[in-house]
């Protein structure tokens, strides 16, 4: 889980009701301030630096005896499709989707070999499910990832002897700060080069009117849904919040063609 974010707000959530967390960060400096305050509310946490793009760092996962594992790493990038440098979109899948499945199958081997009974909990998104106009690069990203997890799911259900459940989360719009970092990275270009030039001005007034409306501060019902998916006995496949946008995202499946 990163030093930020709902993976941060979820690690602390589950040390706070009892679990043994090794909750791992993108920067050295996160470490002090997470290791501290376990410390200081005396929360059963091991904190360290894992780099999920770097082989050496992901073969990390192989020193701990995971029973649940919780696939949160994700960055985006935002621009038209007919536009966007490839190599971009490129570098949301190599974190999203390679190199989380990378990760993920250390930690399968792992649970295998010791003939662990465990979970693999996988961050995914509403719009892995409907896709959002200028976000297809960090949208399309999830949606490979589902797609590769549900396949993970079944393969592992009939292999023989397999202990492993596999489950997603997909929240919605929270006010973590990721959305909008992701939606304003097409403005570093946009204004000048893109085929949208035009409709600058008046696209990121829409976009900022949208996100300002549609993100809620409030972490708790997603929180509740990473608990959920650690705890469940049995587990369901999918786990959504908030219930609105989750609602909106079925509807919209159902009549957009």
């Amino acid at each position: 889980m990163p030093g930020s974010g709902l993976g941060k707000e979820a690690a602390i959530a589950l040390a706070k009701r009892g679990h043994k967390v090794y909750a791992t960060v993108h920067y050295e400096e996160e470490i002090e301030k997470l290791s501290n305050y376990a410390k200081e509310n005396n929360l059963d946490m091991e904190v360290f630096k894992l780099d999920i793009l770097l082989e050496e760092d992901r073969n990390l996962v192989l020193n701990y005896d995971i029973d649940t594992f919780i696939a949160n790493a994700a960055i985006g990038d935002s621009g038209s499709v007919a536009e966007i440098r490839i190599d971009r979109i490129k570098n949301v899948f190599e974190t999203n989707v390679f190199a989380n499945i990378e990760l993920s199958q250390l930690v399968i081997k792992r649970m295998i070999e010791k003939g662990i009974y465990g979970k693999l909990i996988f961050l995914s998104s509403l719009v892995g499910r409907v896709s959002i106009p200028f976000l297809s690069p960090y949208c399309a990203s999830k949606s490979a990832l589902e797609a590769f997890i549900e396949s993970l799911k079944y393969e592992l259900e009939i292999l023989p002897g397999s202990k492993i459940q596999v489950c997603l989360i997909e929240p919605g719009a929270y006010a973590t700060g990721f959305n909008k970092i992701n939606y304003e990275k097409k403005y570093t270009w946009m204004n000048s080069k893109s085929y949208f030039k035009d409709n600058y001005d008046e696209l990121k007034k829409y976009e900022d009117k949208i996100w300002e409306k549609i993100e809620l501060k409030d972490y708790d019902n997603i929180i509740d849904k990473y608990v959920k998916a650690v705890e469940d006995e049995k587990p369901k496949f999918r786990y959504t919040a908030p219930k609105g946008q989750a609602l909106a995202v079925e509807i919209a499946r159902i009549f957009k063609g």
